[in-house]
């Protein structure tokens, strides 16, 4: 649900504390129901329409019955809401809609019990309706991302095979234990935090850690859950579970989307809490000046109640809520999700993109970019013919790219942790790692040569980097490969400016160099290591699943794991905080306008806006808030 933290006395009041989003929902119905009588017998039907609803023993109380169910029934949340407010001496949305709805059930109640006035009821309704639909879409803001969050959770299988008394059983994830042996398949997804107790294998990683070359897993090597096992077995003993797991991260995740605050929204507060003492004190005065002036009791108290009426923003009580609720949609459909609501707000004035190049610009598959000969190739792409290993994969691309003949192989070995071997044509050849992005060819022991590889260029970074380009914003690659390599990439990205051999340690101090340069910079990373860089960026950005701690130090994450969703999110970002200023302007100018007129100010000139007027206008407000919002969904990103 959505947490508003006023700035108020530098303290932070939830007014949805204890609230269940369903039961405004739920309330909503019901005084919306309620509504339609207490319209067709109030006496607008008669003022515009010349017809009066039909009268029956007792019909003279119907609105006073049916307004006390709707005062107390869905007004109650907002007067136990208001004394919340007033008791931690912030007023704000609660206390204003407190005010407004107890003025004209009052003042309603008392036309119906002393009087022969017009009533405020179907405006109290109205008004009390608006308020909890529009709480409610705060509170379910971020529901729509939900589906975002749900597919990073896909990483994790449906079930594991549990080895108990010799045998496997296939249990679900939930009833996984700490300690429980997990045998996991050539091909499958591991399903817990743990570690290696018996095989061998390479393991991918790189959804989980942004990591592209395979990590070789040995016995006692630690496995993280969501990362796919290569082509050997593993057993695999669980270590974490519950809160613990990276599916507990996933919902923790959904827990701070909830609570996050767009500091738009705190401007709606602050504009509520600033109508509150408007409405108290512009109503004090205007009953004092009526009384002052002989005008009666009754007149004055009908200037008073138009004016807590007026000052009331059913539009004010929506028009962030709705853009919110709308950006966030948008965002999920558009493949990615905003964690943080301030971030996606930052975004909009972000000058400097910061990628960080493994797995973020790059595709993660590796290809060869030398070989010393043709022979070392085609010897070491028979090696590697049937692996399922990225790099042995890149290896026969490349041979078969090149027309070679590739020769059938025998006694296939793998050599864990250092490479593989074969017979090929009578010879043992050996293909094996030597650095960081160099493979080893060697027959029968002897060197015969080696085979350079990189991690290759994504088709879509290319157009991401021509997108935020044209948007007019500075692209920046940063990369602990080589000074040649991350100069190749960024050549062929066309990108034209990069940090080489950058630690680990050293990414947020780059962050910090270009901000000192007075750049705002969005940081998009996926790893482990790009953590302290996007908290230290002004807008952190996780590229795929990444990492529990890569996640949990960025604000937006892109579901896809595609770039081109970057440019996206500067675009909604801009068009949100546009949507944002022109509700708070439609919602808070037209009280500025008619709070005087309300007061009286134009009586001497025979104009008088009566309390239900003066409703009908603000409800014109709130159409136009709400037409504005949607408005918003037209556009493309």
């Amino acid at each position: 649900m959505e947490h508003a933290h006023s700035q108020h006395g530098g303290m932070a009041h939830d007014k949805h504390a204890g609230h269940h989003t369903e039961d405004f929902l739920k309330k909503f119905w019901v005084v919306l129901a309620l509504t339609i009588p207490l319209i067709l017998y109030s006496d607008l039907p008669e003022i515009f329409f010349s017809w009066s609803a039909p009268q029956f023993f007792g019909s003279q109380y119907l609105q006073l019955v049916l307004g006390s169910i709707v005062f107390f029934y869905g007004g109650l949340v907002f007067l136990k809401g208001a004394a919340s407010e007033l008791k931690a001496r912030l007023p704000g949305m609660m206390t204003l809609i407190a005010i407004a709805t107890s003025a004209a059930y009052l003042y309603s109640a008392g036309q119906v019990l002393f009087g022969m006035g017009m009533t405020l009821f179907w405006e109290l309704s109205t008004l009390i309706a608006v308020m909890l639909l529009g709480h409610y879409v705060e509170m379910r803001a971020v529901q729509g991302a939900k589906g975002a969050l749900r597919e990073l959770a896909k990483l994790l299988p449906e079930d594991a095979e549990v080895l108990r008394d010799g045998k496997t059983v296939r249990v679900s994830l939930t009833e996984l234990r700490e300690g429980d042996v997990v045998l996991v398949r050539p091909g499958g997804k591991i399903p817990a935090d743990g570690s290696v107790v018996e095989g061998g294998t390479d393991v991918d990683e790189s959804l989980v850690t942004g990591e592209s070359r395979p990590v070789h897993k040995a016995e006692g090597a630690a496995v993280i859950a969501g990362s796919i096992n290569g082509d050997g077995s593993l057993q695999i003993r669980v270590e974490n579970i519950g809160e613990k797991t990276f599916l507990a991260g996933v919902m923790r995740l959904v827990a701070e989307a909830e609570q996050s605050k767009s500091r738009l929204q705190l401007l709606s507060d602050r504009a509520a809490y600033y109508l509150t003492l408007l409405a108290i004190g512009a109503g004090g005065i205007t009953f004092l000046a009526w009384m002052s002036v002989g005008s009666g009791f009754g007149f004055a108290v009908e200037r008073l109640v138009a004016v807590l009426v007026i000052t009331c923003p059913h539009a004010l009580g929506l028009a962030i809520p709705l853009v919110a609720s709308i950006s966030t949609t948008m965002a999920a459909r558009n493949g990615f999700f905003v964690k943080r609501r301030l971030a996606l707000e930052a975004a909009r004035s972000v000058t400097t993109v910061l990628f960080d190049k493994t797995g973020t610009l790059t595709e993660g598959k590796f290809a060869v970019t030398e070989a010393s000969s043709d022979e070392a190739l085609a010897l070491a792409a028979a090696v590697e013919a049937h692996s399922e290993h990225p790099i042995g994969k890149a290896i026969v691309a490349e041979a078969e790219g090149r027309g070679l003949t590739v020769e059938k192989a025998s006694d296939f070995r793998r050599i864990g942790g250092q490479g593989a071997e074969a017979n090929v044509g009578g010879r043992k050849i050996f293909v094996g790692h030597r650095g960081a992005d160099e493979i080893v060819v060697e027959a029968q022991g002897k060197r015969l040569g080696t085979i350079a590889l990189a991690d290759t260029a994504r088709p879509e970074a290319k157009e991401a980097v021509a997108a935020l380009q044209r948007m007019g914003i500075d692209v920046v690659m940063i990369t602990g490969d080589a000074n040649d390599v991350a100069e190749r990439v960024a050549g062929e990205l066309g990108i034209k400016e990069f940090f080489a051999r950058v630690r680990p340690e050293e990414k947020a101090e780059k962050v910090r160099l270009l901000q000192s340069a007075g750049k705002k910079v969005a940081m998009v990373g996926d790893g482990v290591n790009d953590a302290p860089a996007l908290t230290q960026a002004d807008l952190g950005i996780a590229i795929g699943a990444g990492t529990n701690v890569a996640i949990e130090s960025a604000g937006i994450i892109l579901v896809k794991n595609d770039p081109r969703d970057i440019p996206k999110i500067i675009t909604l970002s801009r068009l949100t905080y546009a949507k944002m200023i022109q509700n708070l302007f439609w919602a808070s100018g037209y009280n500025i306008i008619a709070l005087p007129i309300a007061a009286g100010a134009l009586a001497a000139w025979g104009i008088m806006l009566q309390p239900a007027v003066a409703a009908v206008f603000m409800s014109l407000s709130t159409v136009i808030v709400a037409f504005n919002a949607a408005l918003l969904r037209r556009r493309v990103l």
